[in-house]
């Protein structure tokens, strides 16, 4: 099975597929457009790794090993050998296509090219390339090293082969895989997501119930370890918001139409826990 993996982006889910990834054995190269962004998401590998030993979870030589099976690099043309591609940079499509041009001149024939999106149609990024048959969607959550799934997402003309090569890289680093066969927007999970978030912000922004009351109510009644508000919180408001826009302009159905108070919180910069206030102060 093939091992070497590059990984676009060093933010936290670049950096965190590619903990994991080292983790399991493959040889990662990191990349991002510059070393300060690099320097951070390596930073943060090595901070979780010293916590996953203090917590007696990994031997101190296993994450001495992992740690040093990960290069960096801010040159696109360090994933020409990798066998595996897996883009993790914001989900915009401008930007995702043009790295998905760049890789397509750069890469082996067999390479996979993989995107992290939670929201954009697969087949959109495909066809910047000149082989569509050989890009899936392989889509980790955060964090990725506590996170145990990933969707994998067929655009139209993802091959068998090429679902197949995913699915073996993602379970190789720990993952269990749900199969979304039809390219929709937002696929599976994204769209269940946004949908009762969309929904939890327009009660709360009605005044129909507090933000307590409203995850209190999908935990208590419904069994969730985390309420839909506190979840945006944790996700990212301004994320959820931009995947929920993706997936109402694809969809065009009204129940993905964030309502005007996601949107004035991006604005006002309240964007949860990274921010220190969202639906909640943290």
């Amino acid at each position: 099975m093939a091992k070497k993996l590059a990984v676009i982006g060093a933010g936290l889910m670049g950096s965190g597929i590619a903990q994991v990834s080292a983790q399991a054995g493959w040889d990662v190269v990191l990349r991002d457009v510059t070393d300060e962004a690099l320097a951070r998401g390596k930073g943060g590998i090595e901070a979780s790794y010293e916590k996953f030993v203090a917590k007696g979870k990994l031997a101190a030589s296993d994450a001495e090993q992992a740690l040093a099976r990960i290069t960096t690099s801010t040159d696109l043309e360090a994933a020409a050998d990798a066998d595996i591609v897996v883009e993790a940079v914001f989900e915009r499509i401008e930007i995702k296509r043009e790295i998905f041009q760049a890789l397509d001149k750069l890469v082996k024939d067999e390479a996979v090219l993989a995107s992290n999106t939670s929201a954009i149609p697969i087949t959109k990024i495909a066809a910047a390339t000149s082989r569509p048959e050989r890009v899936v969607g392989a889509h980790f959550f955060s964090p990725v090293p506590m996170m145990q799934l990933c969707e994998l997402v067929r655009g139209y003309k993802t091959s068998d082969e090429t679902l197949a090569t995913a699915r073996q890289f993602a379970e190789s680093v720990g993952k269990t895989c749900v199969v979304v066969n039809r390219d929709v927007a937002g696929f599976v999970t994204t769209r269940l997501i946004s949908a009762l978030v969309v929904e939890a912000a327009k009660l709360y922004e009605a005044g129909v119930a507090s933000a307590e009351d409203i995850d209190t109510a999908c935990k208590l009644g419904f069994g969730h370890a985390m309420g839909p508000l506190a979840t945006a919180d944790l996700t990212g408001i301004d994320i959820l918001l931009h995947a929920t826009d993706n997936i109402y302009t694809e969809s065009q159905d009204e129940k993905f139409a964030p309502p005007e108070i996601m949107r004035r919180m991006v604005d006002a910069g309240d964007i949860g826990r990274k921010s220190g206030q969202g639906f909640y102060e943290h």
